[in-house]
């Protein structure tokens, strides 16, 4: 499996520890400004709903071109930097899930039904390892 989801900290721990990339709704309010989003002291890491890539090679190759636009801590965009923070506005999440739909990489059907709930909080992010 590509994605897995987490009820608790200790079943991640006991899965693989901390060696994820993460996939976190933003829960910041939709007005703050983004510098603050893309800031790393505005991420808690480790959240029970956030999705988890546990195969940064496989994710990278079937989904840098899907995940081409987020916004990086230095306010620059560009392809996904799994080592990094990207971030990715609501107005995007359509697009993305129209890239997912014609694609059709390992396991969309999974992020997919994940990435509809983003556009109930202020978009998501990857989280890099």
């Amino acid at each position: 499996m590509l994605f897995h989801t987490f009820d608790s900290q200790d079943e991640r721990r006991e899965f693989g520890g901390s060696a994820f990339i993460e996939i976190q709704y933003c829960k910041l309010p939709a007005d703050t400004k983004l510098k603050k989003i893309v800031a790393s002291k505005s991420i808690n890491n480790w959240q029970n709903d956030s999705l988890y890539v546990n195969n940064e090679e496989l994710f990278y190759e079937e989904y840098s071109s899907i995940f081409d636009r987020g916004v990086y801590n230095n306010l620059k965009t560009g392809v996904v930097d799994i080592f990094g923070i990207n971030y990715y506005n609501t107005q995007l999440v359509d697009a993305i899930l129209e890239h997912l739909e014609k694609e059709k990489p390992t396991e969309w059907d999974v992020l997919t039904s994940w990435l509809k709930k983003a556009k109930y909080f202020n978009g998501f992010y990857i989280l890099g390892l």
